[in-house]
């Protein structure tokens, strides 16, 4: 299965915050869209950087309150893990794996932002797969000779 098939399911509406946006404003866009993590972007579009839950907190154990007063461009990861859109799932949860990420956004080929996968959107894909193939060998011996 494809990237581009779990974003035309999930949709491609992306979370983002700026780079000045306070700690505590982007623990609060997290919560209400129940999502793990988000992009930094600029105002034209351009990710800089991500801020996930892990990154919260390991700052809080490492700083502590103050973390809060921080803004997303000094908490975020600069270094980003991208996809495209015709990247398989199993690539994706290999890139996942190998750099110890739960998110990864989503570039077309011009390089623009399509959507962000996250490791729960991959592992529902693979459960599908697994129940399609499953229902296709039930069908294959029912119908064998």
């Amino acid at each position: 299965m494809l990237i581009q098939n779990i974003l035309r399911g999930k949709g491609s509406q992306i979370i983002a915050v700026r780079s000045g946006d306070c700690v505590a404003s982007v623990t609060r866009t997290l919560a209400q869209h129940r999502i793990g993590a988000v992009l930094v972007t600029e105002l034209d579009g351009a990710v800089l950087g991500i801020v996930s839950e892990r990154d919260i907190v390991r700052a809080m154990a490492g700083i502590g309150e103050p973390v809060m007063n921080m803004t997303a461009g000094q908490l975020m990861t600069r270094v980003l893990h991208t996809i495209t859109p015709h990247s398989t799932v199993q690539h994706a949860l290999q890139m996942m794996t190998d750099h110890r990420v739960r998110h990864l956004p989503v570039l077309d080929a011009q390089g623009a932002l399509a959507g962000m996968i996250s490791i729960g959107d991959l592992v529902k894909a693979r459960i599908a797969e697994a129940e399609q193939e499953t229902e296709e060998l039930k069908i294959y011996v029912a119908t064998a000779g």
